[in-house]
């Protein structure tokens, strides 16, 4: 389906591929933060929001007739690296209740703020279906 691209002398990435080939259908989401199908916030804590926003990539996926299988790239904008930092734990089980033990390549960057003011975390993924 997807083959994870690791050059064999680097060390093993943790929860992330360093590169991912696929081929087929693409699916591209905009950007999903962390809020609910009526765009409110349940929460402030920060892996409930990311929790959420996995959530809502997956319903993004799901109206395209793929899944968390089908990942080949999540960026993430923080607003606070040393929130996100601290919240490694919850977040990581957050990421395998939703995604599971998938690992795409993925990257994340702090930013200084996004356009909803609650939100903490913004998610943006694609997606390649096989052919």
């Amino acid at each position: 389906m997807h083959e994870e691209l690791h050059p064999a002398h680097w060390k093993r990435a943790v929860g992330y591929a360093n590169g991912i080939a696929a081929r087929g259908r693409m699916i591209f989401t905009g950007g999903l933060v962390g809020w609910d199908a009526d765009q409110q916030f349940q929460s402030d804590d920060f892996a409930a929001q990311v929790r959420q926003a996995l959530e809502n990539v997956l319903a993004v996926l799901a109206e395209g007739d793929a899944g968390p299988e089908h990942l080949v790239r999540l960026t993430w904008y923080v607003t606070d690296k040393r929130e996100y930092l601290d919240a490694l734990r919850e977040i990581g089980a957050a990421y395998r209740d939703t995604i599971g033990r998938h690992y795409p390549a993925m990257a994340l960057v702090q930013v200084v703020a996004l356009v909803e003011d609650r939100a903490k975390v913004e998610i943006e993924a694609t997606a390649v279906i096989p052919d």
